[in-house]
């Protein structure tokens, strides 16, 4: 006799719908809608990581040093 895995079971980030995490296409998501919703607000900076401000110059200079590496 075989024993079943529990179906684990966990909420949306953006909605907090409980959703099934096994063989889900949109994990950790519930839907497509909600992941996009989601990646729009990365795209909007509505979500950020933290850390110390950067200089859009040094930036641009690094940018730079890494190209030339290749």
């Amino acid at each position: 006799m075989t024993q079943e895995k529990p179906v684990q079971k966990i909420p949306c980030p953006r909605c907090r719908q409980e959703v099934s995490w096994d063989n889900n296409p949109h994990r950790p998501f519930c839907s497509e809608k909600c992941r996009e919703v989601d990646l729009g607000k990365w795209a909007n900076e509505d979500y950020r990581v933290p850390g110390a401000p950067v200089d859009p110059e040094e930036a641009q200079n690094l940018i730079i040093l890494h190209r030339n590496e290749d």
